[in-house]
């Protein structure tokens, strides 16, 4: 495969498995959890490379883990102590993401552990550093990421009726008896393995738009749970396609040049999605006027017919 190839490839699974995850997020009303814990993981990074002394994947994932998950409770915490749901997001999110950021200067300065490559990625090296499996060379992203989306799908798919009745009516869940706690840490725990599977490629701000907007655009298109996952990796795809492509063509980064276009895609779809775009809402109430209208002046007219025969 050519190396804008595997650039876009790999970019489209990265999507794929964001959007996966947003959309339950999305439905769940706790999208701006993954911006926290996109960046709060960054001290999950850092723990574990102070703990074990290496820079292992399985190391960091596990801390990246943890870290998501430790989020998730002090989050929950604060909420169960009377703190709104954005605060207490802002308040865990900016202490841990400090802290990561402290304990990354004070102690790790010298490794690679760097707080921009976190946060913007660079996608366009993924094709340098390759692994070989089966007697096929590959980039060494692709695959870690490629394993990471399989486990979100297999997830998914083994626990969909469980997903869509805690994500569309948490009170029915627990009267059936669901692990509604479990589902919620679990998803938790996802997003965390997510967003570290694909720090190295896309950063941290790439992964907060491929979890939220595509979600949230295929959202104005349909209220149907698997037509939401079709559509929103849909939407992923199309912005890793336009926006490595519009990239190339101004010389900005590959990764912002995604997130802008996820933005596109989604402002097209505020406009004319559905009932609920908001050019075709003005074009169907233009077209209701003039039905009425119509009717109206076909009722006057026979109304004046009729005074005329009398």
């Amino acid at each position: 495969m050519t190396y804008e190839g595997w650039i876009i490839l790999t970019g489209v699974l990265v999507g794929a498995s964001c959007s996966l995850i947003g959309v339950l997020l999305v439905l769940r009303q706790m999208a701006m959890i993954s911006d926290a814990i996109s960046h709060t993981v960054i001290l999950g990074l850092v723990s574990a490379f102070l703990v074990t002394s290496t820079l292992d994947s399985f190391t960091m994932l596990v801390g990246a883990a943890v870290a998501g998950l430790l989020t998730t409770v002090v989050v929950q915490l604060l909420q169960n102590s009377g703190l709104q749901s954005d605060a207490a997001i802002g308040v865990t999110f900016t202490a841990f993401f400090a802290l990561g950021v402290f304990l990354i200067s004070r102690y790790a300065g010298n490794v690679h552990l760097d707080v921009n490559h976190a946060l913007m990625g660079d996608i366009a090296f993924v094709p340098f550093q390759t692994v070989t499996l089966f007697g096929v060379s590959m980039p060494r992203d692709f695959l870690f990421v490629s394993v990471v989306l399989l486990l979100n799908m297999i997830i998914i798919a083994l626990l969909y009726k469980e997903w869509k009745v805690s994500t569309f009516d948490p009170g029915l869940a627990v009267s059936l008896g669901l692990p509604v706690a479990f589902l919620h840490y679990l998803l938790m725990t996802m997003t965390s393995v997510t967003a570290v599977s694909s720090f190295d490629s896309v950063g941290a701000v790439l992964v907060v738009a491929f979890m939220i907007v595509p979600a949230a655009s295929a959202y104005l298109w349909t209220r149907k749970l698997p037509h939401m996952f079709l559509y929103s990796i849909v939407f992923s795809a199309a912005s890793c396609f336009s926006g490595y492509y519009a990239a190339k063509l101004f010389n900005v980064s590959i990764s912002g040049s995604m997130a802008v276009m996820t933005g596109v895609i989604f402002l097209i779809s505020f406009l004319i999605a559905g009932e609920s775009g908001v050019f075709t809402h003005f074009i169907r109430q233009k077209h209701q006027m003039h039905q009425k209208w119509k009717k109206d002046s076909s009722s006057l007219l026979s109304v004046e017919k009729d005074s005329l025969k009398g």
